[in-house]
């Protein structure tokens, strides 16, 4: 069995509180006590054999770590969220030294090029990532550097990362599948449209996926009849919308994978089609949820920023020392009307 934080108290003569202290890198352990605590800990196996490296021994003596996280700019509302979590809790943390840089646009390019200016500048990088050469290159370049990386949210493979953090985001797309076929019945024939942000991401085209798979199992009678891209801005999102519902006046549902619920929403309701049109989202917002409250939103699927912070934070500051960590996923989670979470 795996050491725990008790075993080695046990063995270093100090309490369980002491060596939290000294292995999550935070003041007011002695120097000494400090080297013993790690002693311990690397001679009953609890941190990694790559703990010798010159970044893990830095951290572990006491340095700051620094951390950068890339994250896309624009007026979605969940990735503002998960920006204003990440510094909030960072500055709860004396042994990190985080910054949030913002890339304009879906332009993988300059995303990558953001990337391989980081190497020899920090320690760890967390990033929400447009799977595309030039960004898994950059990853591999990081990662070679002796970077530790972490995906948020949406997810790319083969690249030499640390953890995914975010939903599973295929199941999420089968959880909207379920939700519309409960709503709208397997007897009644219907027209839905599928909004993304940008299928650049991973997330949103493993959503795409999930949705169309369940209507085809279960919902023969739903039949997807356009699928738009919006970049995840909120005007385009209404003109794409509102040209949609020109075009199909007897639309009966919506799924948006992604973010510009706002500009949908009001498109539906300046052609009174908002209490007539089943309209699924996702994250808990400040818009979604005046959504929810006003009925033009029946359900949004939510994956929690506030943990995604937290878990970006934890494993890579771990990762960085060499120390072991469970990773806790967000949860999928549905929210209704009469369940709309504080946020």
């Amino acid at each position: 069995m795996r050491s725990t934080l008790i075993d080695i108290a046990r063995e270093a003569g100090v309490s369980a509180a002491t060596v939290d202290r000294v292995l999550n890198n935070r003041a007011g352990v002695r120097a000494r006590t400090r080297e013993v605590v790690l002693e311990t800990a690397r001679r009953l196996g609890y941190i990694a054999e790559n703990s010798n490296s010159p970044t893990t021994r830095n951290a572990l003596s006491g340095d700051v770590i620094r951390l950068d996280f890339a994250l896309p700019a624009g007026t979605n509302s969940f990735i503002k969220m998960l920006h204003r979590h990440i510094e909030a809790q960072a500055q709860s943390r004396p042994d990190l030294d985080v910054r949030v840089a913002t890339i304009e646009g879906f332009n993988p390019d300059r995303l990558a090029r953001l990337l391989q200016e980081l190497r020899g500048q920090t320690q760890g990088v967390g990033v929400i990532a447009l799977d595309h050469p030039t960004v898994r290159e950059a990853i591999r370049s990081l990662s070679a550097s002796g970077v530790k990386v972490v995906t948020i949210a949406s997810d790319i493979l083969h690249v030499p990362r640390v953890a995914y953090i975010g939903i599973d985001n295929r199941a999420a797309g089968r959880l909207a599948g379920y939700l519309l076929n409960r709503f709208m019945g397997t007897e009644r024939p219907g027209k839905v449209a599928l909004f993304a942000g940008s299928l650049s991401y991973r997330g949103h085209e493993e959503r795409e996926m999930g949705f169309r798979h369940i209507l085809t199992e279960d919902s023969p009678n739903l039949q997807i009849v356009e699928m738009r891209e919006m970049l995840d801005d909120r005007e385009k999102a209404y003109s794409e919308a509102s040209a949609l519902l020109d075009r199909h006046p007897d639309l009966a549902a919506i799924y948006n994978v992604g973010a510009g619920n706002t500009g949908i929403a009001r498109a539906l309701k300046e052609r009174g089609r908002a209490l007539s049109t089943v309209f699924l989202g996702h994250e808990v917002t400040e818009g979604t949820k005046d959504l929810l409250l006003d009925g033009t939103l029946d359900a949004v699927i939510d994956q929690n920023p506030r943990v995604e912070a937290r878990e970006a934070l934890n494993t890579l500051s771990h990762a960085i020392r060499g120390l072991p960590y469970e990773l806790h996923q967000p949860r999928l989670q549905v929210i209704f009307r009469e369940s709309i979470p504080e946020i």
